[in-house]
């Protein structure tokens, strides 16, 4: 224990010998406090005010002091005096520190300096911090603590707060958009015998009692599918998935995504789905359509563009991505380490080596080689290609979406092209979702979109980990 921690329990005790509880009782109806100071006007002075918050300055002078507490919506200023509390309760006070949270009840008025302020009538003291706050918070060197510690950064950074009460919005919009059109929400399992839905490295696990081994979920995908064959039409998951992968600033082993499947849809209504519900999200947050990321100003104003992958692909890296000698020489000459791959994977490379960062405006790639797509319908014109799109946006992947393959003679051939060789569980066949697809599953348009990666976009955060509560740290 450290001596500002020492000081700090010495003045516990201290409250504790004058009959002050160091850690309170409930204070019931205190106000917002960006509320309080957002809604003051002069014939508001001298009304009463009921705040409480966490003391985040102090400066004494004497006989008085001010303050400011801060709540999850904003701070305001407290203004303390020894002759209007009494002398017993401003002894009270001197044993208050940086960190404490306490309870005020007093009068609004502005100050010389136009600052809204309560002026204490009594105040209570409601959580001792033992452990100071640090001095300095901001800057790049504190990074990881503040990822380790995210209830230190949450109220040292009020930014940071607002970050993850926007998300908390983000993800209500999208259910209330979704809800409104018909749609409804369900769960899946998240330990599932067989990884399905994606290609990704899964988290295995066990069950004792049935000595079965499991898999944390990569994706909700074959599940939805089995009750849009139940006769539920419209649906989507919130859902947490988990893949053993690689972490960066825009990947964690553990993230949040929604999946929605619409039947009688296909890959355009998605987009249209998409393009209406993630636009409308913007206008919600910023009350218009142009908005900042990182370097970037992003315009989100619909229609969104939609460009083939083959001709992205031609466009960019001047390449056509059917001829196999063409793609290898190409990505031999991007440093790309391909042996082994087929000539779809290899421009797939190439795409995000060389197509990816130029996406900056929202596009809906589509169309993919269908060897890359195997849950999804071909192309009526051209039966090498796959009604998928991906939707990027500052370079980023943040949705991907089929005509969902509802042939299931077809669905068993892919799959097992898909199964060899694969790891960990990858291989298997999910044989259950090809008895359910014999049963007849209706044509079907299905979006998963990243919610994480929607969230980093719509509130301007470039780190994956800065829209994450508690992400994934090495020990």
């Amino acid at each position: 224990m450290n001596k500002f921690e020492q000081d700090r329990i010495e003045k516990l005790e201290k409250l504790r010998e004058a009959g002050i509880d160091p850690f309170g009782c409930k204070f019931e109806g205190a106000q917002g406090l960006a509320a309080v100071a957002d809604g003051y006007s002069d014939d508001k002075e001298g009304s009463d005010a009921r705040v409480a918050g966490r003391i985040m300055t102090m400066r004494p002078h004497g006989k008085t002091a001010f303050l400011d507490i801060r709540d999850w919506s904003g701070k305001i200023q407290v203004y303390i005096k020894k002759d209007k509390i009494g002398d017993e309760k401003f002894d009270i006070f001197k044993l208050l520190d940086l960190g404490d949270i306490i309870g005020v009840d007093g009068k609004l008025f502005k100050t010389r300096t136009g600052e809204v302020t309560v002026f204490a009538d009594d105040f209570k003291v409601l959580s001792k911090a033992i452990s100071p706050p640090p001095e300095k918070w901001h800057g790049l060197k504190d990074v990881e603590m503040r990822y380790r510690q995210r209830y230190i950064d949450l109220f040292s950074n009020q930014e940071v707060m607002q970050t993850f009460l926007s998300r908390v919005k983000i993800i209500k919009w999208v259910r209330e958009y979704l809800d409104s059109d018909g749609f409804v929400e369900v769960e899946t399992p998240m330990m599932q015998p067989i990884p399905g839905g994606a290609t990704a490295k899964p988290f295995i696990t066990k069950h004792n009692t049935y000595d079965m081994e499991l898999y944390l979920r990569i994706a909700p995908e074959l599940y939805l599918k089995r009750l849009l064959v139940g006769g539920m039409e419209r649906i989507y998951e919130m859902n947490r998935n988990f893949r053993n992968e690689g972490v960066s600033t825009r990947h964690n082993p553990e993230f949040t995504m929604i999946e929605i499947y619409q039947a009688y849809s296909d890959y355009v209504g998605m987009m249209e789905l998409t393009e209406t519900m993630v636009s409308g999200i913007v206008e919600k947050l910023y009350g218009k359509f142009e908005i900042p990321f990182g370097d970037l100003t992003l315009d989100m104003k619909p229609p969104w563009q939609r460009k083939k992958f083959a001709d992205l692909v031609k466009e960019h890296a001047g390449v056509d991505i059917g001829d196999k000698d063409g793609v290898v020489n190409k990505a031999k000459e991007l440093g790309l380490k391909v042996d082994g791959m087929g000539c779809d994977e290899i421009a797939n490379e190439i795409f995000e080596t060389v197509v990816e960062p130029e996406l900056k405006s929202p596009t809906f790639v589509i169309d993919y080689p269908k060897s890359m797509c195997p849950l999804t319908k071909a192309c009526d014109d051209n039966p090498d290609f796959a009604q998928r799109f991906e939707l990027y946006i500052a370079s980023m992947e943040l949705a991907n979406a089929y005509s969902e393959l509802n042939e299931p003679l077809e669905q068993a051939k892919r799959f097992e092209e898909q199964a060899g060789g694969a790891e960990a569980g990858e291989g298997k066949v999910d044989n259950d979702f090809l008895t359910a697809l014999k049963y007849g599953m209706p044509p079907a348009g299905g979006l998963g979109i990243g919610i994480d990666r929607l969230v980093m976009i719509l509130t301007n955060t470039v780190s994956i980990r800065d829209v994450i509560l508690f992400p994934l740290l090495r020990q």
